[in-house]
């Protein structure tokens, strides 16, 4: 039996799920797993494009041979060089020593680093370029950092598939489903999708938001990326996802509430200040904390909402070791356009929330720190309430700020259209 599925008439998914591995990149938790897709093109040439991790190179190699069914292999087309893609690719030139590959220039460079042996074996292509293979021919659209430099993006101008490499992927095996619209997308999936991009792909939105600009001038009837579903319905919904991702604007009017507490001082704080939110009626929140909950969420969420509460204990005279993490993972990945309240607490010498504001000064200058905070010596007492209400009404107006600043500039916008 084969994993394999029709995507167009001559076009066959030929990829595979991963549920074994617990961390992607050994970094990132994975426990719906993922998927490793690669695609055969069925023409008067046979193209496969891209291939996959080790993992499953077994199921993908009886995949590619039952979909050949007696034919050779034309032509590897590479996207992306990661291993997750490329780990295969010395297996198909063995098994097919007539293959030619189609790859940039830096992704030949790569194959040499990785130990790949393709001398007198590939074609170099570029932004602009095409081949044709019989009915079908293929425009090569380069797409750099994106997430790495060597990165293609490759259109199939008769059928309108777009092979976007890791773009528009997400974690979870594909468990069967190959089309997003098998699936409760938003309900099931819309959250690993945020979280596989703001984590692995989020520190490069200039890059991304030129080859959305690419993307946005094809016809596109499927996208096809590395990892996850292929879109065929609703693609103006997923590109408009990922220009708020890649531009770091909110994708709701939200705060999400992350603390560090030891004890649970400063964990009830936070609670304290989630109830008077709510009260307000400012209820789409989200109330993490940052020692049980993984920093790749974390960041996911932040990319989510508009407004982020840092409620972080002093530990040895600094922010909270799983707090600090949070905070070079945000200035690593790029965040920023957020409304940001700070809470501080301590016993004998508190330093968080200083050491936190000068942090987001020093190394997040994009982000918007509120004025309004609270600073807590061990536990909250009821003399802090006013504080308490200070910060609610800061995010209340930060928001307000927002929704009038977003109405200007699209009001602006349709007067110059006009």
């Amino acid at each position: 039996m084969y994993t394999v599925r029709n995507i167009t008439e001559d076009l066959y998914y030929v990829g595979g799920d991963d549920r074994r591995l617990a961390l992607f990149e050994n970094i990132f938790p994975i426990p719906q797993g993922v998927s490793y897709n690669s695609y055969l093109l069925m023409d008067e040439k046979t193209v496969l494009i891209d291939t996959v991790d080790w993992s499953i190179a077994r199921e993908y190699m009886s995949n590619v041979e039952y979909v050949l069914d007696g034919r050779d292999l034309d032509y590897l087309l590479i996207n992306h060089m990661e291993p997750d893609h490329c780990a295969a690719i010395g297996l198909m030139l063995s098994k097919y020593p007539n293959a030619t590959l189609i790859a940039s220039e830096k992704a030949i460079l790569f194959m040499r680093q990785f130990g790949f042996d393709v001398d007198d074996r590939y074609i170099e292509v570029k932004e602009g370029d095409t081949m044709n293979f019989g009915k079908h021919t293929l425009a090569f659209v380069e797409a750099p950092m994106v997430h790495w430099p060597e990165v293609l993006m490759t259109y199939d101008t008769k059928d309108k598939v777009l092979f976007s490499a890791d773009a528009f992927g997400s974690f979870i095996a594909n468990n069967g489903r190959l089309f997003a619209d098998e699936v409760n997308w938003d309900r099931d999936y819309l959250d690993e999708a945020r979280r596989y991009y703001t984590n692995i792909v989020g520190k490069y939105g200039t890059f991304v938001q030129k080859a959305l600009e690419k993307a946005g001038g094809l016809d596109i009837a499927y996208i096809c990326p590395l990892h996850g579903l292929v879109w065929r319905e609703d693609i103006g919904y997923l590109l408009d996802k990922y220009i708020h991702w890649a531009t770091y604007e909110p994708e709701e009017e939200g705060v999400l509430i992350a603390y560090a507490s030891m004890y649970g001082n400063t964990e009830y704080a936070a609670q304290t200040l989630a109830n008077k939110l709510c009260q307000a009626g400012i209820t789409n929140i989200s109330l993490r904390d940052v020692s049980s909950t993984d920093v790749s969420v974390l960041i996911a969420e932040t990319f989510k909402y508009s407004n982020l509460v840092l409620a972080s204990v002093t530990y040895n005279l600094n922010i909270y070791p799983k707090m600090k993490d949070f905070l070079n993972d945000m200035a690593a990945l790029n965040v920023q356009n957020r409304g940001v309240s700070i809470i501080g607490n301590g016993t004998w010498a508190p330093q968080a929330a200083e050491k936190m504001e000068k942090f987001l000064d020093e190394e997040m200058r994009l982000m918007d720190v509120l004025p309004e905070g609270l600073d807590i010596v061990s536990s909250l007492k009821p003399s802090k309430e006013a504080d308490v209400d200070a910060i609610v009404e800061g995010i209340k107006d930060n928001m307000k700020k927002r929704r009038e600043e977003k109405a200007k500039a699209k009001s602006q916008k349709s007067g110059t259209k006009k």
